[in-house]
């Protein structure tokens, strides 16, 4: 039995249609039940709560010998520490699972390795040493910026042609596809011979500044798309006017900093560490589908 959390996420939701297909037995821990497909319901069992709590946790891995493990983004208004946040949400599933002999794959960032403040990432390494404490067997996938991200800024594009962040234009940044993290997660939990805890980075085969990805994704569209540059003061200014708290603005602002200053450049990534997608070909088959929607 795979026991999966954050099965209505972008990882999650495709990490659990590839162990289904599989024909594995899936079980998932979902706050809402009614976000699941209905093929969703039908095939895997649902534990509805929060994969933070300890007594749901313990449900959910009644029975099963394998976990997915993912935690969510903190909330935009109400967020503490980061740190705090990571390590209370993993404590009991990271515990239970080592008590049980259930073995986890786990998301986390790459980086470790780094001096200095990350935010958000220096959470996600914080939680990772915390699992690993437990003696449970795992694979902790270590992860750079997700393209995915830049779907956020699709409105920006199609209307202005441009997309904004803090990231220095021309510092490279390493980049990943949530599809090749949600396949080598899917194959890690199917394949049942390894044992012990080892970290498994993933990257993207190219590496491209801001302004380099701007470029290929003005080829991509057929149209003139730039980067601009946001100051970092700025950008957390901007999230407080929003609505975020104050501690998550600053963890965010941490977190683009540490990326502007080769964070993930801190941990050893090789050809092994490759995955299959190219930033030119996530454009292709991702991004320009929803521009042109």
């Amino acid at each position: 039995m795979i026991t999966i959390t954050t099965p209505t996420g972008d990882i999650g939701r495709q990490v659990l249609d590839r162990v289904l297909d599989s024909g594995e037995a899936a079980r998932v821990i979902v706050r809402d039940p009614s976000r699941l497909p209905k093929q969703v319901r039908a095939k895997a069992e649902v534990v509805e709560g929060s994969h933070a709590e300890p007594a749901t946790i313990a449900k959910a891995l009644e029975g099963a010998d394998r976990l997915f493990w993912l935690v969510p983004p903190p909330g935009f208004r109400d967020a503490g520490p980061a740190r705090r946040y990571y390590i209370d949400f993993t404590r009991a599933a990271a515990r239970e699972a080592a008590s049980r002999g259930v073995r986890m794959v786990h998301v986390t960032s790459l980086g470790r390795g780094y001096q200095g403040a990350a935010g958000l990432l220096s959470a996600a390494l914080d939680m990772d040493e915390l699992i690993e404490s437990t003696g449970v067997q795992d694979r902790a996938l270590a992860l750079p910026f997700f393209m995915e991200n830049l779907l956020r800024q699709v409105q920006s594009i199609t209307e202005q042609g441009v997309f904004s962040m803090a990231n220095t234009p021309d510092q490279p940044l390493l980049t990943v596809a949530t599809r090749d993290v949600a396949a080598t997660a899917a194959d890690l939990l199917l394949d049942t011979t390894w044992s012990g805890q080892a970290r498994v980075p993933l990257v993207s085969p190219d590496i491209l500044t801001p302004r380099a990805m701007a470029e290929i994704i003005s080829q991509t569209l057929g149209r003139t798309v730039r980067y601009q540059e946001v100051p970092l003061t700025d950008c957390r200014a901007r999230m407080v006017q929003s609505g975020a708290s104050p501690t998550l603005a600053q963890d965010m602002a941490d977190m683009v900093n540490a990326q502007n200053n080769g964070i993930y450049d801190a941990e050893p990534h090789n050809p092994t560490s490759t995955a299959a997608t190219g930033f030119r070909e996530w454009c292709q088959d991702v991004l320009k589908p929803i521009v042109h929607s």
